[in-house]
């Protein structure tokens, strides 16, 4: 790939970029529905994956340690290296079209992993599946929260990354409620030879057609700056490169990406509670299963439960993205974002009443709250304290403080499940409604430059009048 870049000092930015249509904005994000959807396909049956292939409970958080360990390593790569990009494709797209057909391959590949086993267990295959699979999702997936910031001037950034949040939220909700719809039409859920149901394995074949079709409409249908127009709207990028810069670039992290680190921690602790323990706190807490209750059609069925239930929040969250702008303007941002982490927190929270698997969906609702301003507020308030050209390595870094909660809980999910918690899977779920909790009294003490310079603006503008 040719590098685009110039020996010149970083420079101010010289010229406000142009305002985009409501279908260029959404054209540019639609690849995002394809991810979520394979994405969803992942959080919400993985677990039930490996526990097919022989993963006890208290394993699980060690195999889910894989998808933010490659977060970890893959996204500030992605970002750097984007960042010095240009060829025929653009600056981003080479990098979320090569993920795309990694991951495709991968979404395949998982749910055969059983019969691939030899010398080598399917447990352990999977959990390689699982290891390609996050890296491919990521090196798609982190070039489009670039994209966005190259694309669109800070009086559009909330609305574009809440379209993304609704494009996610739409992929999200097909692939959650996939293998459900694919059983509702016949498609067996009784566990094969392997393990794995037919409806699931057909799912993931679905999800591997539309991840790689929604990258290509925003292959073929959106447009990026080219170098000079980059350097005109965001300044001169350096010329230096490497691990070093990726180094110093994280030395040099504004304020607010650090305040939001915080709030970021809570954040993903809990949901990676929530993705990993949810399948077996349905299973043990609301549906009462005990002993070897894995190999059995009700624990499909409480897995397609469970991934219905996610589609539910998949669905809120799509829904209340398109809200999100005109709540921030009314309350601003950090106060939207509070309201919507307290409203997930809420909705953890309430599981431990459930008794009726049905109301399980209602629980879901503050957690789609919550998920749809994960995935924007945050990104909006940290792009307005990102220098000019470095949106790429910044946003791949702020990734850290996405995998970094992951990777703890991770760690040491399997010591608590098993010791705090007794086995207990619902106390896990439990202590991510805290969390989020802990996040909506962080983010209240970040400073949001961006949210500060369109007021000075705007005061400027009508004392101007």
């Amino acid at each position: 790939m040719a590098l685009a870049s110039s020996s010149e000092s970083p420079r101010p930015v010289a010229a406000q970029k142009p305002l985009l249509s409501l279908g260029q904005i959404f054209t540019m994000s639609f690849g995002f529905l394809g991810i979520q959807f394979g994405f969803a396909l992942q959080t919400a049956n993985t677990s039930r994956i490996l526990r097919s292939f022989g993963a006890d409970v208290d394993q699980l958080p060690a195999f889910w340690l894989v998808a933010p360990l490659m977060g970890m390593i893959v996204q500030p790569l992605i970002g750097h290296y984007s960042d010095r990009t240009w060829n025929r494709l653009g600056r981003r797209k080479p990098y979320f079209l090569t993920g795309a057909v990694l991951s495709s391959l991968t979404l395949i590949l998982l749910p055969n992993s059983g019969g691939l086993s030899g010398i080598i267990s399917a447990l352990w295959i999977g959990a390689g599946m699982v290891t390609i699979m996050d890296a491919s999702f990521n090196v798609a997936m982190e070039p489009f929260r670039a994209l966005v910031a190259d694309n669109l001037p800070d009086s559009q950034r909330t609305l574009g990354f809440s379209i993304q949040t609704f494009l996610i939220g739409l992929g999200a909700v097909a692939g959650s409620y996939l293998p459900g719809w694919l059983a509702r039409l016949g498609v067996s859920q009784a566990p094969g030879s392997d393990g794995i149901a037919s409806n699931l394995k057909y799912a993931y074949y679905t999800g591997a057609v539309v991840f790689i079709l929604a990258i290509l409409v925003t292959v073929f249908f959106s447009k990026e700056y080219p170098p000079e127009e980059y350097q005109r709207f965001h300044g001169a990028g350096e010329e230096k490169s490497g691990l070093g810069a990726i180094l110093q670039d994280f030395v040099r992290m504004p304020k607010t990406m650090k305040q939001l680190g915080i709030v970021q921690f809570f954040s993903w602790f809990a949901l990676f509670s929530m993705w990993v323990f949810t399948t077996e706190a349905v299973a043990t807490h609301i549906y009462g299963l005990k002993g070897d209750y894995v190999k059995t059609t009700l624990y499909n069925v409480v897995g397609d439960k469970v991934s219905s239930a996610f589609g539910v929040y998949n669905f809120v969250a799509m829904i209340y993205a398109l809200l999100l702008p005109p709540i921030a303007r009314k309350i601003g941002r950090k106060t939207t974002h509070a309201l919507s982490l307290l409203a997930g927190g809420l909705g953890l929270l309430s599981i431990w009443f459930i008794r009726d698997p049905d109301h399980l969906d209602y629980a879901m609702v503050g957690i789609g709250l919550a998920w749809a301003s994960i995935l924007a507020m945050p990104y909006v308030i940290l792009s307005g304290s990102i220098p000019a050209g470095k949106m790429g390595i910044y946003m791949g870094i702020f990734n850290f403080f996405i995998t970094l909660p992951q990777i703890v809980n991770g760690l040491f999910g399997r010591w608590i499940v098993t010791h705090l918690y007794k086995g207990q899977p619902i106390d896990a779920i439990l202590t991510a409604g805290f969390c989020l909790i802990a996040a909506a009294v962080s983010v209240l003490f970040v400073y949001d430059r961006g949210a500060i310079r369109m007021q000075q603006e705007k005061a400027g503008f009508f004392a101007a009048r």
